[in-house]
């Protein structure tokens, strides 16, 4: 296909309405997977510690999705839908083996990860401050752990959340509050970080 008439892909829309200038559907997959792989990795191995287990289970992510995504609906946007279907498979990886939920890898796993570009301090402050925040996150139980991930270092919405979790949004604003104040609680120096 010649990239002067290509379309630009919203892939946070529905694949039909996706597709205007007549791409297939495997092309709007394509897209989609190029736009997550990324951030869908970084999401789960948040969420299971584990690196060899975060790619098996991004890469089940996009295999469940492609089966289902002739017949996703457009109620959400596609990467909530996305990340709807890591966390279901993040929820069974946990409860099939419940004492992996406290294993975290280091952040020098996420630090080879293609990033933005800033400079060695920044870089350093960043990791210093996750390795603060990630053991403080370990302490919590684990459904304030999955709602703090979720919105606070993953960056959905509170709906967003919700949805995925199948939970009114109240109890996720909820549970994000208790999370935070545990957290500023036991590590002051985050105080401002938590507060944004």
């Amino acid at each position: 296909m010649n990239a002067d008439k290509m379309t630009p892909i919203d892939s946070d829309s529905k694949p039909e309405q996706a597709t205007p200038s007549g791409e297939s559907l495997d092309q709007h997959f394509s897209a989609m997977v190029k736009q997550h792989q990324t951030y869908l990795y970084r999401f789960v191995l948040r969420n299971i510690g584990n690196s060899s287990d975060a790619e098996d289970i991004a890469q089940q992510t996009f295999v469940e999705a492609y089966k289902a995504m002739a017949s996703f609906r457009g109620e959400s946007k596609m990467s909530t839908w996305l990340y709807g279907i890591a966390m279901n498979l993040v929820r069974n990886y946990l409860n099939r083996a419940p004492h992996r939920v406290r294993e975290y890898e280091s952040d020098d796993v996420l630090e080879t990860l293609p990033d933005r570009a800033d400079g060695p301090e920044v870089l350093a402050q960043r990791a210093q401050l996750m390795e603060q925040l990630a053991a403080q996150v370990g302490e919590l139980l684990p459904d304030l752990q999955q709602i703090f991930m979720l919105v606070a270092i993953d960056g959905l919405s509170y709906d967003q959340a919700a949805t995925m979790l199948e939970l009114p949004v109240g109890t996720v604003r909820s549970r994000l509050f208790r999370a935070r104040e545990a957290i500023k609680g036991r590590l002051p120096d985050l105080r401002d970080v938590l507060e944004n």
